[in-house]
């Protein structure tokens, strides 16, 4: 009966760690997107000079976060997954803190870069330790908890964003990113992790997921199920005010705002679609719903008649409520590969569709400004291949829904 207590006690603690750990990635991810114009202003850059600096300033995040996915991944299949939650915490506090003391865009450039680095580790890794700690019955209810919660960190950075200074703001989440790291302490490593750590079985082989036919097609389409949550964030939420003004929204549609309303959507979408897999007993089903779903209202987003501000706030919550399939979509991609490679694929696949981004965003670019679409036209090809993929790749996944999760994949 104590030792159930304490398993219990030890399983709450490992989603209360990982939860703040994809609070604060996602407070950096969201507070960047806020600060990053009055940032350069405050470091001297003009607006003609913004637009090349924010791209450098983005693409070097991203090329950040795309290694630290794989570094992280493979250290956490090879060294342990609580190792990297240490590892990738201390970085991005660092990381953050540095944000803050910056006086030129070099050194903003260089310091992006590292926290991207460290931002990197923390979802795959959080999510692969609750996977691993709970029960095969009750840990969708864990990373759903998980990404519930982190998904409040965008909130939070914008209302701080709102409330202090750029450079403050950035101190705020190195301070928090220090308290976690505190708090991570006495966390546990994984009991399957230590289970296979002297088996022998080789661990952290990124290159077996392209020698094996299966395993690379599985691991694609795990990556390509996510595609259409970062073409809402990364083009209908990011680009929010120029597609007011194209809709003829009546009023000034605040960017901060934006996030915070989409990020409240993801949040209860997160809560609603792990609630519904557990309650149907299915990983598939919630998903393919979410992504049917999230086209219908991303089609009336780019349609809807002339709104007040207030209503067009609404639309972007209704619309990140399908979207918060995205603890789903990382959970799946754990449930579909064994403990000798699941930090490496866990940690990676999320930090792809992140980076997915940039060729979402220049094929908007492409047919919005180059073919001269405009916004609304130019955003529907985009939008209809980045969900048809993801309908695609969604189909063709296994039900993981009550897998046993101790097992381990092999060449051949």
């Amino acid at each position: 009966m104590k030792q159930n207590r304490m398993d219990r006690l030890r399983s709450y603690r490992m989603i209360v760690v990982a939860a703040l750990g994809y609070f604060v990635d996602i407070y950096d991810l969201i507070l960047f997107g806020v600060v990053r114009l009055p940032s350069l202003r405050d470091l001297g850059l003009n607006d003609v000079a913004l637009a090349s600096a924010s791209v450098r300033l983005l693409n070097v995040q991203m090329f950040g976060m795309l290694l630290g996915g794989l570094l992280f991944g493979i250290w956490g299949d090879r060294k342990g997954r609580i190792q990297v939650l240490f590892g990738s915490i201390l970085l991005y506090s660092v990381a953050n803190l540095l944000n803050g003391l910056v006086t030129n865009l070099d050194q903003y450039t260089w310091v992006r870069f590292f926290a991207g680095l460290g931002l990197a580790g923390e979802l795959g890794a959080g999510i692969t330790l609750v996977s691993e700690t709970l029960s095969k019955e009750k840990r969708g209810y864990g990373t759903m908890i998980v990404v519930f919660f982190g998904t409040f960190g965008a909130v939070v950075a914008a209302l701080v964003a709102d409330a202090f200074d750029w450079r403050v703001s950035y101190f705020v989440g190195g301070g928090l990113g220090l308290m976690l790291l505190l708090l991570r302490m006495r966390s546990l490593e994984s009991g399957m992790f230590y289970k296979l750590k002297p088996s022998g079985v080789k661990r952290g082989d990124f290159g077996m997921l392209f020698r094996n036919k299966a395993l690379f097609w599985r691991y694609l389409r795990c990556i390509l199920v996510g595609l259409p949550v970062w073409f809402v964030v990364g083009i209908l939420v990011v680009f929010a005010p120029e597609f007011a003004v194209a809709l003829g929204v009546e009023g000034v549609v605040n960017p901060g705002k934006v996030v915070m309303w989409a990020y409240i959507g993801l949040s209860a979408g997160d809560l609603l679609s792990g609630i519904l897999s557990q309650v149907i007993g299915s990983r598939k089903r919630p998903i393919a719903w979410a992504l049917r779903s999230g086209l219908a209202l991303s089609a009336v987003y780019l349609s809807a008649p002339s709104l007040s501000p207030p209503g067009f706030y609404a639309l972007v919550f209704a619309l990140g409520i399908p979207m918060g399939y995205w603890g789903l979509f990382v959970t799946v991609a754990s449930e579909h590969f064994g403990t000798n490679i699941r930090s490496t694929v866990t940690t990676t696949v999320p930090n792809f569709v992140r980076g997915a981004t940039v060729p979402i965003t220049l094929s908007f670019g492409f047919f919005a400004q180059t073919l001269g679409w405009g916004m609304l036209l130019g955003a529907v090809p985009v939008m209809l291949t980045s969900f048809g993929i993801a309908l695609w790749a969604a189909y063709g996944l296994e039900e993981t829904f009550g897998k046993d999760l101790d097992f381990v994949e092999v060449e051949g």
